[in-house]
């Protein structure tokens, strides 16, 4: 047979193979038939290297490394959706769409704990994978998205095509994979999401293929060709997509709770995660009628499952320290499943926390996420105490370098006041490279305490002088040459961070992120910031005295003085740009306040918003507060607002102001 027509066979029937066995969940070969065959198509490429293809299913397998990965614009942005968390507000979301639309009906699917990604083919042929980012950039991860075998390299469709789905790793993945780092030593993934989205984001191409990550697709970005949803992932599935089988269509909104419900129960018999349902208008036609906000569509929303609750021992309270010297109690757990995640260790947060909940040691106790994320100890179970558990006791002295503890009056916290203590060097470095402060990529916690370890790196400073050292990270062992310089590269691009991301990264006490953001904004150069005095600091919406402060405090010292002028001769940004749009919004030259829960945001991604729009986002409600954004649970500053007679306003609201700005 001819070698061109044999690869072609081949390549048309491991295709078919591949879908077969990972869409339809229906093999009609044996795993060993399968591999004889990718062995033979291999083979004969590499002999025949002028007949490679981007869409060869031997491209499974994993290419050559990758440098890094470069940024792409979505050609739409790839919308979050707003959450719902019980029937009544999932019935309100209804009511919504009805006053928009009189006739419609839904498609109820599952919300898999994954990864978003977007996969764009031209004329059949997968040319782009993307990860969502921040919903306008992201991640050009194509090479790797080549190896997960539930995506199809080709489809039958000419012309331009773009699909969205999940990218996520099952039950039996995530514990091979963890077997495997512990093997080898490593660290384990702590839970699914983080698993793929860890792996999906390797250099290495062939590293992701041992990962077995899998995928949904659930979204046709072209809604020409058919009028509904539910069609088009009848119509995904039919070009070779794998589609949740779970997924149904609703009539009307009692069939959605009813589903709900359904899922509530079967989810935890899932080989796989799903954290809460995604509810769509069905019927194309009814989206631009029924809108959208300026961060999601409002014909579509997902109901999000409450934190699971989980009972498991406290048998141990440690304690940390943080980069400013606050030392922290942390529950010692037996391990317990929560939400998806193996949870062995949760804050107890400072000494009043424990001795107001009487939480002891030997205790069984009450663990959850906070917000899905954080876990967090929520109370102890006094009625299972057999008499043996042992009383909370705080710490006198630093865990790490044994200095005296001090607890100022007034605070909740203790502090370890020692400037030399390794532990608070590493904590303050880890916080500098982090992703809300200088986004260092490559320069994770393990990473910086290697380095610190072996003394390349003692400060900030030393970060920028990494380039210098090159040759002698190499040769650590554990870091080859492409990650050392990618490294490096990573460096060299985040000196271009605008300038709250600075300030926020020195880890100045009480300057948290917003802070330091509303300071760069009034002052906005490094030097207005250093000269300025504690009075000149509270003029800044939100700023204490305590704050104040500490920044003046921080500033007087040298040796952080020789610091900042260090950086400067580096090169990083010492000017604040505003990434405020130009024209007059609703909230332009507010005060506004966000309190209580929102469903559709949560509550930074909704004050971003309003800075972003031109307002000023205070945590506290005065006289001078023009705008309350009052979600579920609003408290007392939703009290103190009427009191002053502030003008409030419920989500609703809030969206129908963004909706202004379209």
């Amino acid at each position: 047979m001819d070698f061109k027509q044999r690869i072609a066979e081949l390549r048309t029937l491991l295709n078919r193979y591949n879908y077969e066995y990972y869409a339809l969940d229906a093999p009609s070969v044996s795993d060993a038939e399968f591999d004889v065959l990718m062995n033979e198509l291999i083979a004969l490429e590499q002999a025949h290297p002028e007949l490679d293809a981007s869409d060869s299913p031997s491209r499974r397998v994993g290419g050559g490394m990758i440098d890094r990965f470069r940024k792409v614009t979505h050609p739409a942005p790839m919308l979050s959706l707003s959450n719902v968390y019980n029937e009544a507000e999932l019935r309100e979301f209804d009511a919504r769409v009805k006053k928009e639309v009189p006739d419609y009906t839904y498609v109820a699917e599952l919300k898999i704990d994954g990864l978003s990604i977007s996969l764009l083919y031209e004329n059949g042929s997968l040319v782009r994978a993307a990860t969502r980012g921040d919903g306008v950039v992201g991640e050009d991860v194509t090479e790797n998205v080549r190896t997960i075998k539930s995506i199809p390299l080709s489809i039958p469709f000419s012309g331009t095509l773009e699909v969205r789905g999940e990218v996520f790793m099952n039950d039996a993945a995530f514990a091979a994979v963890n077997k495997e780092k512990e093997r080898l030593g490593e660290e384990p993934f702590k839970n699914l999401r983080n698993a793929a989205a860890g792996s999906l984001r390797q250099l290495d191409p062939k590293i992701v293929a041992k990962r077995k990550l899998d995928s949904f697709i659930y979204y046709m970005m072209d809604r020409t060709i058919l009028s509904t949803h539910f069609e088009s992932l009848a119509m995904l599935k039919k070009l070779g997509f794998k589609t949740n089988p779970e997924t149904q269509p609703c009539k009307t909104i009692d069939e959605v709770v009813a589903y709900v419900a359904k899922i509530e129960q079967l989810r935890r018999f899932l080989p796989y995660d799903t954290d809460g349902v995604v509810v769509k208008v069905n019927e194309f036609n009814l989206y631009e009628k029924i809108g959208y906000t300026a961060k999601s569509p409002k014909w579509a929303t997902a109901y999000k499952y409450p934190p699971e609750e989980v009972v498991t021992r406290l048998h141990a309270i440690t304690f940390q320290i943080g980069r400013t010297g606050v030392v922290t109690p942390v529950a010692e757990l037996t391990p317990a499943m929560v939400s998806g995640s193996l949870v062995s260790r949760a804050t107890l947060h400072n000494e009043d926390f424990c001795r107001n909940r009487d939480i002891r040691i030997g205790d069984h106790v009450v663990i959850r996420k906070a917000g899905e994320v954080i876990p967090e100890v929520v109370r102890a179970l006094v009625e299972r105490r057999t008499g043996a558990e042992v009383p909370f006791q705080m710490e006198t002295h630093c865990p790490a370098c044994n200095q005296p503890l001090i607890r100022n009056p007034g605070e909740a916290d203790y502090f370890c006041t020692n400037p030399d203590c390794d532990a608070q060097k590493i904590n303050g470095l880890i916080h500098f490279a982090s992703r809300d402060a200088y986004d260092i990529e490559g320069l994770g916690e393990k990473v910086v305490t290697d380095f610190y370890n072996d003394g390349f790196l003692r400060s900030i400073a030393d970060v920028f002088r990494l380039q210098d050292r090159a040759q002698e990270l190499i040769a650590k062992e554990g870091f080859g040459e492409k990650s050392i310089f990618n490294l490096i590269d990573a460096i060299e691009a985040s000196k271009k961070h605008n300038l709250d991301r600075l300030l926020f990264g020195l880890g100045i006490k009480l300057v948290g992120q917003k802070t330091a953001k509303t300071i760069a904004e009034r002052y906005p150069s490094m030097e207005a910031i250093r000269h300025a005095s504690v009075d000149d600091f509270l003029k800044v919406q939100d700023v204490g005295e305590a704050t104040a402060v500490a920044i003046v405090d921080w500033f007087a010292r040298p040796e952080n003085n020789r610091l900042v002028d260090e950086l400067a001769a580096f090169g990083l940004t010492m000017v604040f740009t505003s990434n405020k749009i130009g024209k007059t919004t609703p909230f332009t030259g507010k005060t506004v306040v966000v309190t209580g829960t929102l469903t559709g945001y949560s509550r930074s991604d909704a004050e971003a918003l309003i800075e972003r729009l031109g307002g000023n986002v205070a945590g506290s409600v005065s006289r001078k507060t023009d705008l309350i954004v009052a979600g579920t649970d609003a408290g007392s500053k939703l009290t103190k607002g009427r009191e002053l007679g502030v003008r409030i306003i419920d989500e609703e609201g809030f969206r129908a102001l963004l909706d202004e700005v379209q």
